[in-house]
């Protein structure tokens, strides 16, 4: 008896911990195919810059690895949705573990700016940015790196040129077509 009793508690607990809150990627694999979003990747290889930026800048620039996006278009058929799902991401990225550094509301536009980490942290391996217009849809972008400094990271965004692939193309055109550009 007291055999199952113990079994009995440690599946409810095993149970109990694999019940965890949402997170991002799970959102995202969730998504990426449905007709709603649109979803692609972007690896720091895309990114070409000058031949002679400085080495601080070639640090930086390893520190980055890939650009996640993932992007609800709206339309009046699916504007029940829209609400939806902007809610499940509003309610993911409240999460206590990611820290706001930016939040801007402006005529039915939204941008929130946030990284995974505490107050404490240099140095970030994920910043989260929220862009939404509620006439035109969101867009959810994961910064996904390894040791990325902040201060360092928008200094070398400020030095990228000619980002001419396909998937800057496409990210160029969600953009355009949702006015966040």
């Amino acid at each position: 008896m007291l055999t199952k009793i113990l079994s009995l508690i440690v599946l409810t607990s095993l149970f109990l911990s694999c019940a965890s809150s949402p997170s991002l990627q799970k959102y995202y694999i969730d998504n990426e195919s449905n007709d709603n979003f649109v979803s692609f990747d972007i690896p720091a290889s895309v990114i070409n810059l000058k031949e002679s930026i400085s080495e601080e800048d070639r640090e930086v620039l390893e520190s980055f690895e890939k650009l996640n996006i993932l992007a609800f278009v709206k339309s009046e058929s699916n504007a029940a949705q829209y609400k939806v799902e902007s809610q499940k991401v509003k309610a993911i990225i409240k999460d206590s573990k990611y820290q706001e550094l930016i939040r801007v509301k402006d005529k039915g536009r939204n941008f929130v700016l946030k990284y995974e980490g505490d107050e404490s942290d240099t140095t970030v391996d994920e910043f989260v940015i929220y862009v939404a217009e509620k006439s035109k849809g969101f867009a959810l972008i994961r910064v996904l790196g390894d040791n990325m400094e902040p201060e360092k990271m928008v200094k070398l965004m400020n030095q990228i040129k000619n980002l001419n692939s396909d998937e800057m193309k496409k990210l160029e055109g969600v953009f355009k077509n949702m006015n966040f550009s």
